[in-house]
Formats: structure tokens, C-alpha cells, sequence
């Protein structure tokens, strides 16, 4: 395993009625999940809206959690660009307030093999030495999945770079033996299974409302104890990825906090049938809490 470890939040972004960034309560969610389980907090992810959000405002926010003693050094920060040099510039900005881990996709839209993802990273890496990079492995997003030759090459070349991989695919977990690199896997389904091959943890959409049960399966793996909540965390994960986990994040956090209604376009709430589907499947499963109070 490498030094990324845990249960990881891919932590979903809340945004002002005029849908600008809500930078105190983004922060303030972070805090909160972390509290209930998490190891730390990817910022920024594409359950974040990254790529929808202006650099601007991510630069103020970045600016503001590394101010935040509680998180700061829990934080993998997503960068959301698909150019080199936006990228370059935005892990230097990043690196001079201290935060120095990140959650790097290959470019979306066009068409291109391993050969061009290393010469992306090589770049990359070369123009800020100092950055420690998660690859981020998810084909359906932008097109191309990582081979276990590339992981490697890449993991070779830049080992104090490259530390590990979301993988978000499932072709690597399991296949990669590269030492010292965390390999996390993006689904609770995941978690349990992915420990069992020495994969480090998780960086998942809803661990923004199942960390609880998600850290205690990692702990309990651990510690070498029996499992007692696995099937019900992987329950509540099926139920979620009848959505669009988006969608049915905002859906369902809205019930509690009406600002959570705010999305970017393209993204989109659930339409009420759906919610109220996704809310009873959640009550069967006992996992609301008797503090839930729906609309």
C-alpha cells in the first residue's frame, strides 16, 4: 500500500443560488464527512462538478481550506482541466499554499492510447517536480483507460510523482504491483474485496453519506474483525447507482439542506418519482436515521 490510505470522499460541491461556489460551506462539508469516518476528501472531483466550475473559484477555494488546519493535510485536490498548461499552472498555485496531492484524469474528448498519456504526465511532471499525483482511471468519463503497462511505466519513471491510481474501470485493482502505491478503488462494492488484493482504501461519490459504515468496514479489515455492516454499505451503494450519482447525491442531501437543489447544468436533480424511489429503498435499508425527516 502507499502513503493514500483510507476512505477517501469524492466530496460533492455546494454552490450559492446564483450558482457560484458556496467556498464556507464546501469547506464545512469536508469537515463534516471527515468527521464521520473519512480519512480525507478529494476536492474537486467529478462528483464535485469540477469540470464545470470556473477556475476562479476554484482558485478561492483552494485558497481557503489551506488555511483550514482540519483538513488541509486530508485533502487530494481534483483538477477538472483537460490543458496542460491550465493544469501546470494550477498544481504550482496549489503546491505554494501547501497542498501538494492530486487527482489527475487525462484529457476528455479526443482520441489517444498510452503513448500520448505518458508523454501528458511526463510533461507534467517535469514542469512541477514537487507534485504527488493520483491517477485518475475512468474510461467512461474521458475515453481512455489506463493499461497496467502504462500504470507501471508511468510509476517507474516518476515514483515519487505517480503514487497511485482511482480506478474507477476495475481493470487495474488486482493487476498492478508497483511498491508503495495505493491503488483505490471508486465504489463501495468495491472496499471489502479491493483489501483483500491489497488495495489501499476507497475514493468514492457516497462516502459523502457513507462513511460511517464505509470506515467501519475498513477498520474492522484492519483490526482482523468480523464484518458486520459490509452488506448493508454495499446495499446502500447499489441503491445510489440506480442514479445518476450526482443527481441522486444533491437529491438526496436537498431533504435536509435546500442547497444542495443548486447544480450546474448539465447536471440535474432527480425527478421526484425517482427520489421518492431512492428515499423508500433507503428507509427499507434502515439508513436514514431516525433524524431524517423527508419533504
Amino acid at each position: 500500500m502507499g502513503e493514500i490510505k483510507g476512505i477517501y470522499a469524492a466530496a460533492v460541491s455546494i454552490l450559492n443560488n446564483d450558482l457560484s461556489l458556496d467556498v464556507n460551506k464546501t469547506a464545512k462539508h469536508c469537515e463534516n464527512i471527515i468527521k464521520d469516518g473519512c480519512h480525507g476528501v478529494v476536492l474537486f472531483g467529478s462528483t464535485g462538478q469540477s469540470q464545470l466550475i470556473p477556475l476562479n473559484e476554484k482558485i478561492e477555494m483552494i485558497n481557503f481550506v489551506s488555511k483550514n488546519d482540519r483538513v488541509k493535510d486530508k485533502l487530494i485536490i481534483g483538477t477538472g482541466l483537460n490543458s496542460l498548461v491550465e493544469n501546470i499552472n494550477f498544481l504550482k498555485l496549489s503546491l505554494n499554499i501547501g497542498l501538494n496531492k492530486f487527482l489527475i484524469m487525462p484529457p476528455a474528448y479526443y482520441n489517444y492510447g498510452d503513448k500520448e498519456v505518458i508523454e501528458y504526465y511526463t510533461k507534467l511532471i517535469k514542469s512541477v517536480p514537487d507534485a504527488k499525483i493520483i491517477l485518475y482511471n475512468f474510461e467512461k468519463l474521458c475515453g481512455y483507460k489506463f493499461s497496467v503497462e502504462c500504470v507501471e511505466n508511468l510509476a517507474a519513471r516518476f515514483p515519487k510523482n505517480i503514487i497511485g491510481v482511482k480506478d474507477s474501470s476495475y481493470n487495474l485493482m488486482g493487476n498492478l504491483n508497483i511498491k508503495n502505491f495505493s491503488i483505490l478503488p471508486g465504489s463501495e462494492l468495491k472496499l471489502l474485496s479491493g483489501l483483500k488484493k491489497d488495495c489501499s482504501g476507497i475514493i468514492t461519490a457516497t462516502c459523502n453519506v457513507t462513511a460511517k459504515l464505509a470506515r467501519k468496514v475498513f477498520d474492522d479489515f484492519e483490526q482482523n474483525k468480523e464484518q458486520t455492516v459490509n452488506d448493508k454499505l454495499c446495499e446502500v451503494r447499489k441503491t445510489f447507482d440506480q442514479f445518476n450519482l450526482i443527481s441522486g447525491l444533491h437529491s438526496f442531501l436537498s431533504i435536509t439542506d435546500k442547497q444542495f437543489l443548486n447544480i450546474l447544468p448539465t447536471c440535474s436533480l432527480l425527478n421526484k418519482q425517482d427520489e421518492k424511489i431512492l428515499i423508500d429503498k433507503l428507509k427499507d435499508l434502515d439508513f436514514l436515521g431516525k433524524d431524517f425527516k423527508a419533504a
